[in-house]
């Protein structure tokens, strides 16, 4: 007799034992601990005919958005569309989705897990696959709202309200509703202590808004919560490592790279382009990062002809432009051209953002910085749409500011800075900047 999970969601599997192993492994994946994908493997190995193990397990090569990942969702795909005689509508859903995923259709793979958000408001994996979904898309209104009409069907009482609230609070954050987005990510962190993506969400908030000493507290205070065990302790790690950049403590910065942000091997592609983003802020800066840059370019090199997500393209051109490679980042630029006539979202994310911030980069690397500030001005309002944080794109508006500086755009580079300064006045890196540029002017 088909049975429902811990928060009513009803399943077509009669297996007991398969819905335990599914909650098992969802609660990690919430919590980003290792190791979902070991835990449902063992429900689809005892029972192959459990379709939200499938599902579940499709999910998580989907949103690890990389071509690695490809034949694992590609797997699990065929296997649950061979059982969707047998699913229940929830569970067609879900199989849609990661077939929209697997085809290239990321925004429709997206609506389609917010689809069965909508009729099943408390399927906590439609919300979180959703949720990464909206995030790699850059859609902040969508981070917010989407969490937020199935708020009402949550409460202290079922089972996984905290990471609700965590996503929830992301969602505001990255629409500029910081108080809230505070209050909600701290209430999450009260329900559930060991929740990195609420203390992240928090974590955000406190970096936007300039908090730069509360953050390294906030941070610090919880990193047995959040560092432990977990796969998104890479990115937490690059979190606090803002923080000290921007109060000038480089050498902390390098530490935390070497000990937290570095990545151990290629495999994982959001581990590597957090390592780029954070040498990459330090390259504008003028700090010298050793051979760090040689070893990182290293990794992206297995990936520059993939075209899979054109965020993760950028930053591999951070690499090797950051290790003076130029013929893996002429490789890439013809990757992601020959991306652009492939279909799919990330054809659109190529062409709108990705292509020319990349070309942007490559020009920086070579001393042309005002063809690098004509590259990046016309994007600095559309960049959301290749996906991120604001956090995370806001190494588009460095890179601006630092080419705008060295090209001599003296009245741009004040304006840049101005508007950076209106936000986070006491910014170490916005005041060195607004030295800088308002020594142009003389």
């Amino acid at each position: 007799m088909p049975m429902s999970d811990s928060r009513g969601v009803p399943v077509s599997s009669d297996n007991g034992a398969s819905l335990d192993r599914f909650e098992e492994s969802l609660t990690l994946l919430n919590g980003f601990y290792i190791d979902p994908l070991e835990v449902i493997d063992t429900a689809i190995a005892e029972d192959p005919d459990f379709i939200m193990g499938h599902c579940l397990r499709g999910g998580m090569h989907a949103v690890a958005s990389e071509k690695a990942a490809e034949p694992g969702l590609r797997e699990s795909v065929e296997a649950a569309e061979a059982l969707a005689g047998q699913a229940n509508d929830r569970e067609r859903g879900h199989i849609a989705a990661l077939r929209a995923w697997l085809d290239g259709d990321f925004r429709g793979a997206t609506d389609a897990w917010g689809a069965v958000a909508v009729d099943y408001p408390r399927d906590l994996m439609a919300l979180q696959l959703a949720h990464l979904g909206d995030f790699y898309l850059g859609r902040s209104s969508m981070l917010r709202d989407r969490i937020g009409r199935a708020l009402p069907h949550w409460d202290d009482s079922v089972p996984g309200f905290g990471f609700v609230l965590g996503m929830r609070a992301f969602g505001l954050e990255e629409m500029n509703e910081f108080e809230r987005a505070e209050d909600t990510g701290r209430r999450a962190v009260e329900l559930n202590p060991r929740d990195p993506w609420a203390i992240h969400a928090v974590a955000h908030v406190l970096e936007m808004t300039g908090r730069l000493d509360n953050g390294v507290g906030w941070m610090t205070e919880r990193t047995d919560d959040w560092a432990s065990d977990n796969m998104f302790a890479f990115h937490n790690w690059w979190h606090l490592s803002l923080y000290h950049l921007d109060r000038g403590e480089t050498a902390r910065v390098l530490e935390i790279y070497d000990t937290g942000v570095r990545p151990e091997a290629s495999d994982v592609a959001l581990e590597m382009l957090d390592a780029s983003a954070l040498l990459w802020r330090l390259h504008l800066d003028g700090i010298d990062v050793g051979d760090r840059w040689g070893e990182l370019a290293e990794m992206w090199e297995g990936t520059m002809e993939d075209g899979y997500y054109a965020f993760n393209d950028v930053h591999a051109m951070m690499a090797f432009v950051g290790d003076d490679r130029p013929e893996s980042a002429r490789t890439i630029l013809a990757t992601m051209e020959k991306r652009l006539d492939g279909g799919g979202t990330n054809a659109m994310m190529t062409a709108d953002v990705g292509l020319p911030l990349a070309r942007a980069i490559q020009a920086f690397g070579q001393g042309d910085y005002a063809t690098t500030v004509d590259l990046i001005l016309p994007m600095v309002e559309i960049a959301h749409r290749f996906g991120g944080s604001n956090a995370q794109r806001d190494v588009v508006h460095r890179t601006l500011v630092e080419a705008a500086i060295r090209a001599g755009r003296d009245s741009l580079a004040q304006a840049l800075v101005a508007e950076r300064l209106s936000q986070k006045p006491d910014s170490l890196y916005n005041k060195t900047s607004m030295k800088r540029a308002e020594a142009l002017m003389g």
